[in-house]
C-alpha cells in the first residue's frame, strides 16, 4: 500500500516538472525572439479592430449607403517629438499650428494611447507618411472606413449622418466601454436610430510596438486575435427611385413630402427641402462649414418632414367630416345632412367667415368636393372643443408618432386650456377657424401622411417606419418590424362616405388638374395661412388607387401659394412613380411636371 502511494507521488512530481520545463522551454527557446524584443524596450499593444458598419438598402435592394477605406493618422503624445511638427505638417499639407492643435487635443484624451487626429487623409498623404514613419515617433497610421453614398437619392434627413463621438458622450457610457475616442456614431436619421445595430462588435489584435510607439509585428502570428463582428445591414421601406424623383421636384423650394404604404406604415419617401449633402460629414466637418450650415437661413439640417408644423388648411376637412358624422353633428343622409352655403357663414355677417363660392345645400361629399368653407365653419361652430381634441388625437395629431424617426415634433392641437392661457377672450369664432384647418393649430407632413393613409384604409392607424427589417450578413440573423396598427373607433361607413368626397375632389374638384392617368385616386388640396406679408403655404394629401389603396402622400410647400399650385402636382407625380414604376410621357404629365417645377418658395424675410 505504501509502495502504491510512493508511485503516485513520483508520477505527480514528474508530471509537474515536465509541465514547468515545457513552459520554460517555450518562453526561453521558442519565444526567445519575442522576449528579447520586449526586453529591449518593446511592449504589447492591444488594438481594436473595427467592424464594417452596416450598409443601408432600399426596399428593392438598391444600395444607398455603405463603406469605403479611410486612411487615418494617429498621434500618441507620449512618444511624439515636437521638433517633427513641421515634417508631419508638410506631409499632411496643413499648417504647423493645426498639428500642434491636434496634438493638444490628443493629449487631452490620453498621452499614452493613439488618438485618431487626422481621419480621412488622401492616399498620397498616407504614402508620404508611410515612407518617413520611422522619422516620426508617436505618429502611426490606420486603415479605417468612411461612409459612401452611391445612390442618386440623397435622403439625407431620413438616412442621417455619422460623426465622431464627443468626450461628454464617452463619459456618459455605462460600465461597458462600447466606444473609444475617434469612434463614429450616428447623429441623425436611421444612422442614429439604429446605431446599436449598425455599429457591430469590435475585434482585437495584439501587436508588438517599439519604444517609439510604432508597431513592429503581430504577436504570436495573430493566434490571440479576435475577429470583429459586422453590423446589421438595414433594409428600408423606402423606394430609392421615388425618393430621387421627390427630391428633384423640390428644387428652389422649402417644404417636405412624406409617402407612406397605406397597408403597413412603411415610409416610401421622405423629403425635407432644402436638404444637405451627407458627404460633408465624411471624416469630420470643419468648424467653418459647420457654422455656415447652422447659420443658413434656409435651415438645411432641419427635418421639415417630421418637425415643421403649420396649419393643415383644407386637408383638415376630411377629419372634420368624420368627426361630424360620428358625433351626429351631421347625418349621412336625410334631415340634418346638409348645410346651406350662400358664400359665407352668417355668424361673421359676410365679412369674416367667407367661402370660395355660393354652393347652396351641401352634404358631406358635396362639401369635400367643393371644399366648402361654410359647411366646415358650421361644423366648427357646432362642435365641442374637447371632441375636436379627442378626434384629432385618434389620428395621431398633437402627439409624437411611434416611429423610428427621432427628430419630430408633436404639433399643436388646441383645447380649452390652451385658449384660456393664450387669449383674454375667445368664443365660437375662434373655434370655427379650426373647422377649415386654420388658426392656432399646427401639424407636420408626417402626421398628415399617416392620417390620410388611415382615411384610405378605412380607419387603421399605422406606425410610420423607415426601416423594414435588419439582416446581419455574418450571422444570417434578421430582425423584422411589424407593429400592429390601431383601429380608429369610427364607423367604416363614414370613412367610405368621406372617401367618396375625396374621389370627387380629384375628378371634378380642386385636385382635377393633378389626376393620375388611368389610376383613380382620392385627394384634398389645402392652403395654410402664412404670416402677414408672405405668400400662403401649399398643402396636399392623396391616396391611390382608390379601390385598393397602396400609397398615401402628404406634401407641404412653404410660401408658394394655394394647394393646387405646388403640393398637388408634386404629390400626384410621387404617387404615379411609385404605382407605375416610371413616369410615362404624356402632355398631362409634362403639364404637371411644369407646374411642380415652376413653383418656387418666396424668399425668407430678413431677420
Amino acid at each position: 500500500m505504501q509502495s502504491y502511494r510512493v508511485t503516485i507521488f513520483v508520477v505527480v512530481i514528474l508530471l509537474s516538472t515536465g509541465l514547468l520545463g515545457g513552459r520554460l522551454f517555450t518562453l526561453q527557446i521558442i519565444g526567445r525572439g519575442d522576449a528579447q524584443e520586449v526586453s529591449q524596450g518593446n511592449a504589447l499593444r492591444t488594438l481594436r479592430v473595427m467592424p464594417a458598419r452596416g450598409a443601408i438598402y432600399d426596399r428593392h435592394g438598391v444600395l444607398m449607403v455603405d463603406n469605403e477605406p479611410s486612411y487615418v493618422i494617429t498621434l500618441t503624445p507620449r512618444y511624439f517629438a515636437e521638433e517633427k511638427t513641421s515634417l508631419l505638417a508638410r506631409h499632411l499639407g496643413v499648417s504647423d499650428s493645426l498639428v500642434t492643435e491636434k496634438l493638444a487635443e490628443a493629449r487631452a484624451w490620453t498621452s499614452y494611447r493613439p488618438s485618431k487626429s487626422f481621419p480621412d487623409i488622401s492616399f498620397d498623404q498616407y504614402s508620404r507618411i508611410q515612407e518617413d514613419i520611422f522619422l516620426l515617433p508617436g505618429v502611426d497610421k490606420e486603415l479605417g472606413q468612411k461612409r459612401r453614398y452611391p445612390s442618386t437619392a440623397k435622403a439625407s434627413h431620413a438616412l442621417g449622418y455619422v460623426g465622431e463621438i464627443t468626450r461628454a458622450e464617452l463619459n456618459a457610457q455605462e460600465a461597458e466601454n462600447i466606444y473609444l475616442q475617434g469612434d463614429l456614431v450616428g447623429r441623425t436619421g436611421v444612422e442614429r436610430s439604429y446605431e446599436s445595430y449598425l455599429r457591430g462588435e469590435p475585434g482585437s489584435a495584439l501587436r508588438v510596438v517599439n519604444v517609439y510607439g510604432l508597431e513592429v509585428k503581430s504577436y504570436l502570428e495573430g493566434m490571440g486575435d479576435q475577429a470583429p463582428v459586422s453590423g446589421y445591414d438595414i433594409h428600408l421601406a423606402m423606394d430609392a427611385g421615388v425618393q430621387a424623383l421627390a427630391e428633384s421636384l423640390f428644387v428652389n423650394k422649402r417644404g417636405a413630402a412624406v409617402a407612406i404604404d397605406v397597408n403597413t406604415g412603411g415610409i416610401l419617401a421622405l423629403v425635407s427641402a432644402p436638404d444637405f449633402d451627407p458627404t460633408l460629414f465624411i471624416g469630420g466637418i470643419d468648424k467653418e462649414r459647420w457654422q455656415a450650415i447652422n447659420d443658413d437661413p434656409e435651415k438645411p439640417l432641419y427635418n421639415r418632414a417630421s418637425m415643421n408644423q403649420m396649419p393643415p388648411g383644407s386637408t383638415w376637412k376630411p377629419l372634420m367630416a368624420l368627426m361630424a358624422l360620428d358625433t351626429g353633428l351631421i347625418t349621412p343622409s336625410g334631415p340634418g345632412s346638409t348645410v346651406y352655403c350662400g358664400g359665407y357663414h352668417p355668424l361673421g355677417g359676410g365679412r369674416i367667415f367667407k367661402c370660395l363660392g355660393q354652393h347652396g345645400e351641401q352634404n358631406v361629399t358635396d362639401a369635400l368636393q367643393n371644399s366648402c368653407n361654410t359647411f366646415f365653419f358650421e361644423v366648427g361652430r357646432r362642435m365641442n372643443i374637447s371632441s375636436f381634441k379627442r378626434y384629432a388625437s385618434m389620428f395621431g395629431f398633437g402627439l409624437e408618432a411611434p416611429t423610428d424617426i427621432r427628430e419630430q415634433t408633436s404639433g399643436l392641437i388646441p383645447d380649452s386650456a390652451y385658449f384660456n392661457s393664450t387669449f383674454a377672450r375667445w368664443g365660437p369664432g375662434t373655434v370655427m377657424n379650426l373647422g377649415v384647418g386654420q388658426g392656432d393649430m399646427g401639424v407636420t407632413p408626417l402626421q398628415l401622411a399617416r392620417y390620410i393613409a388611415a382615411v384610405a384604409n378605412g380607419g387603421w392607424l399605422h406606425e410610420p417606419r423607415l426601416v423594414d427589417y435588419l439582416a446581419n450578413p455574418a450571422t444570417g440573423d434578421t430582425v423584422r418590424f411589424a407593429p400592429r396598427p390601431t383601429r380608429i373607433p369610427i364607423d367604416t361607413s363614414y370613412f367610405s362616405l368621406v372617401r367618396q368626397g375625396l374621389r370627387l375632389v380629384m375628378e371634378t374638384g380642386t385636385g382635377r388638374a393633378s389626376q393620375i392617368p388611368g389610376i383613380p385616386s382620392g385627394g384634398k388640396t389645402g392652403t395654410a395661412q402664412a404670416p402677414k406679408g408672405m405668400m400662403d403655404h401649399s398643402v396636399f394629401v392623396i391616396f391611390a388607387p382608390y379601390d385598393n389603396p397602396r400609397i398615401a402622400v402628404a406634401v407641404q410647400c412653404e410660401n408658394t401659394g394655394s394647394g393646387s399650385l405646388c403640393a398637388a402636382p408634386i404629390s400626384s407625380l410621387i404617387t404615379e412613380r411609385y404605382l407605375k414604376g416610371h413616369l410615362p410621357d404624356s402632355p398631362q404629365l409634362r403639364l404637371r411636371m411644369e407646374r411642380a417645377l415652376s413653383a418656387v418658395s418666396e424668399p425668407m424675410p430678413a431677420e
